[in-house]
């Protein structure tokens, strides 16, 4: 089903862009074309790949690469020689600027910031591959991947791959900041928020300079302890929501330029604790305590924000960040995000900024079909580019004839015709496929409201927005074999 989702590239005119603006320049004769390099870096990221060995693999496919106006599906060696010729910072800029422009049109609402690092294993001899922070391989050297994104939406603003030993929120502050210099003041965030990494008087002091609230988690160090324990013997509590309480002070530590708001969350712990003595080295010891109904035992969070909001919403706030680590997992695992390593590292940053381009294009095209929800790649891959179908060309005309794969879910599960609908016109007012537009699919809306330009007369056609459209130019390409554009076909 490849076909709706290079229509919807056509249509916002993204891919072609992305080409065109390139600046990779081959002038040998026998060197492949821009397109079919990144078309191939495309579809290896989007068949879930993790090595460039992997695209030999999708070598013997005709149908997709012609669909994306490609000649052919080009080596992996193509594509990591190729990915080197360019110019690191040329790069950079290039990727950067089709990574704002994909998100732009969202921006304009209210949204919240956040900000991760997320450490990759390395096995080899790759530069920047040192020893640092790697909680499930001590010892083993790696790359930090700290990455920007808007949350709720789960759609990239940036990602940067730094050295192993390069974690901490120092290392992903100057990014940050570079990518709010970008960035119009009124597409600015209403909030940033990171975890106990960032609450250091760095970041919070460049925060209040440059006049964004944010919200971060401390450290337990004594001092922070010393607070909660008075606060918590003095203060009265109030209901924090989900079976927490909290009290709030202000704080000032040991290097803080002033005093700050925090805000001190408290969970009951039930149920039976282990408690794991290191205390002999020869010999871990695993002990339950006995607790009684009048010994209480609480976790503890310290939160330190800049936000005026009440307890309550300020800790439903930081529990928001939970949905952080989800779409972690869902680019470490199943988008290959962190992998196609090569001995440097300027290739392994162009890549991780392709991975987060083409995730971007796919949320975007996968919440027209499922505006209801997020679909992890995991289930809206198999469901919407797996599909038979058989390509005929006769008379100068394309026919791509494709039988939609059974679903298991709601999604594509009878819907195929309101799917076309939506991406047949030019109409769903996304900023992904209108430039001069401003919104985004509604995740809360239904899927019938997402609106329409009105279709053109045409004999035959159905005119009114919530009828099927006439499949045509869909899943017929654009392009004839030598790259050349043509007239859109019907699709039998």
């Amino acid at each position: 089903m490849l076909p709706f989702f290079t229509e919807f590239l056509r249509l916002g005119g993204r891919f072609n862009a992305w080409v065109e603006s390139c600046p990779l320049k081959l002038t040998s004769p026998n060197a492949p074309s821009t397109r079919d390099v990144l078309g191939t870096a495309i579809l290896a990221v989007l068949s879930g790949h993790q090595r460039y060995a992997h695209i030999s693999a999708l070598r013997g496919d005709a149908i997709n690469a012609s669909l994306l106006g490609m000649e052919a599906v080009v080596s992996e060696d193509s594509v990591r020689r190729n990915l080197g010729k360019l110019d690191e910072a040329d790069g950079v800029a290039w990727l950067r600027n089709h990574l704002d422009a994909c998100v732009a049109p969202v921006l304009g609402v209210p949204w919240i910031l956040n900000t991760d690092v997320t450490v990759k294993p390395l096995y080899g001899h790759q530069e920047g591959a040192v020893k640092g922070y790697n909680p499930h391989k001590p010892g083993r050297p790696s790359h930090t991947y700290h990455t920007y994104f808007i949350a709720g939406l789960r759609l990239i603003l940036d990602v940067e791959v730094l050295a192993g030993n390069q974690t901490a929120s120092k290392h992903s502050a100057p990014g940050l900041w570079e990518l709010l210099a970008r960035l119009p003041r009124t597409h600015w965030p209403r909030c940033i928020r990171g975890d106990r990494d960032w609450g250091t008087q760095a970041n919070m002091a460049r925060a209040e300079q440059e006049g964004i609230p944010y919200l971060f988690k401390l450290r337990m160090t004594s001092k922070v302890k010393h607070t909660v324990e008075r606060l918590m013997r003095d203060a009265e509590c109030r209901e924090a929501g989900q079976g927490r309480q909290g009290a709030e002070t202000t704080l000032r530590l040991s290097g803080w330029s002033r005093a700050r708001r925090a805000v001190v969350l408290r969970r009951r712990i039930k149920g039976d604790l282990a408690v794991l003595d290191h205390g002999d080295p020869e010999q871990l010891r695993l002990s339950f305590p006995a607790l009684t109904d009048e010994t209480v035992v609480y976790e503890y969070a310290v939160l330190v924000t800049s936000l005026p909001h009440e307890i309550l919403s300020v800790a439903q706030l930081y529990r928001d960040r939970a949905d952080a680590e989800n779409p972690f997992d869902e680019l470490k695992n199943h988008w290959g995000r962190g992998d196609f390593t090569t001995r440097d590292i300027k290739r392994c940053r162009f890549m991780a900024r392709i991975t987060a381009l083409t995730y971007n294009w796919w949320n975007l095209f996968v919440r027209l079909a499922d505006p209801h929800r997020h679909t992890e790649a995991i289930t809206s891959r198999p469901l919407l580019l797996s599909a038979p179908a058989h390509l005929t060309r006769h008379g100068g005309q394309t026919r791509l004839i494709h039988q939609p794969s059974p679903c298991r879910s709601g999604m594509g599960r009878g819907d195929l015709p309101r799917d076309r609908g939506i991406l047949r016109y030019p109409a769903p007012n996304c900023g992904a496929v209108q430039s001069p537009a401003t919104l985004v699919p509604d995740a809360l809306a239904c899927a019938g409201a997402v609106p329409r330009r009105p279709p053109t007369a045409t004999a035959g056609r159905a005119a009114g927005p919530g009828a099927a459209a006439e499949p045509a130019a869909m899943c017929t390409s654009p392009y004839s074999s030598a790259g050349r554009k043509r007239p859109a076909t019907g699709v039998d």
